[in-house]
């Protein structure tokens, strides 16, 4: 039998301790780069995720676990953010001893209610149980999302932005929700000042007006989101992204993208970058127009 409770500021360590396995299995049968800290040793991958998962703590919205009634072990868990009255699932995670046992299915309906949400999201792994389950939220799987990485070097273009560093104790909270109703449909204030604080942030400016701001990589897979009001100047912000991973000695540079980014493709894969085997869908009942301007926050546990 399972029994479910919710989370609590306590159990980050724990959701952590389950997130791993989950997504390593998940990568042995995609043949994809699912799991951004694989390559570092335990502790210094815990400490790098701690922070992402104490963020969504601190400002989720539902957040479930399942235990084993018997033993009393976590098996999987669930958790929810709500920004602007749009409900993201960012996380969906059940052991792979235990799944195909109706235990997603209870965490979904606790963590991703549609009640209170004007729109729902997903960014989802191409794992055939769990997008199961999220076709039956009533959410279509609407747009594919790829991941690209190279070994970044510097690159300039063009342009007549010009480029201003963000105070990363002061984000210009409104411009940048400015934006992100345009690309997302949505604000969110409590995300830009955890992000302002954790990556280099930069704001683009045009006649005065910001239209457009990038974060960059800390290191590999550990950047974004980047979003442009006109997504002519999205490779701009890539070329800034990839110059900076560049001079900081990283050695890959990786963005997840919507496979509608046609300005974002068409600059990055002939300079090299190849597409990962480990490819998203973005189900959603909300706009989607606006991903041909954006680029991902990495790793993607919201957009």
């Amino acid at each position: 039998m399972v029994r479910y409770r919710a989370g609590t500021a306590a159990d980050s360590r724990l959701a952590y301790d389950l997130f791993i396995p989950t997504i390593d299995d998940l990568a042995t049968r995609t043949g994809g780069n699912a799991n951004s800290t694989s390559d570092a040793t335990p502790s210094r991958a815990w400490e790098r995720r701690r922070p992402l998962f104490e963020h969504l703590a601190a400002t989720g919205d539902q957040w479930w676990f399942a235990e084993d009634e018997a033993t009393g072990e976590a098996i999987g868990y669930a958790r929810s953010i709500l920004r602007d009255g749009v409900r993201e699932l960012t996380e969906f995670f059940v052991l792979p001893a235990a799944q195909g046992q109706g235990v997603g299915r209870g965490l979904l309906e606790r963590a991703f209610p549609a009640d209170g949400a004007r729109h729902r999201a997903i960014v989802a792994t191409i794992d055939p149980r769990a997008i199961m389950r999220y076709l039956q939220t009533g959410l279509d799987g609407r747009v594919p999302m790829a991941f690209v990485e190279a070994v970044p070097r510097p690159v300039h273009l063009e342009t007549d932005l010009e480029r201003r560093r963000m105070d990363p104790e002061a984000p210009p909270l409104e411009a940048l929700a400015a934006i992100d109703r345009v690309v997302l449909g949505f604000r969110r204030d409590v995300d830009h000042a955890w992000l302002a604080s954790e990556r280099p942030g930069w704001l683009y400016e045009r006649d005065g007006a910001i239209v457009a701001y990038a974060y960059h990589a800390i290191e590999p897979s550990w950047g974004g989101p980047l979003a442009a009001l006109d997504a002519g100047d999205l490779p701009v912000l890539l070329a800034d992204a990839e110059t900076h991973a560049a001079a900081t000695g990283q050695a890959t540079i990786a963005f997840d993208l919507a496979m509608t980014a046609r300005t974002a493709f068409a600059h990055l894969l002939p300079r090299g970058f190849r597409v990962d085997p480990f490819v998203m869908l973005f189900f959603t009942d909300g706009p989607t127009d606006g991903l041909d301007r954006y680029v991902l926050t990495s790793p993607p546990f919201f957009a």
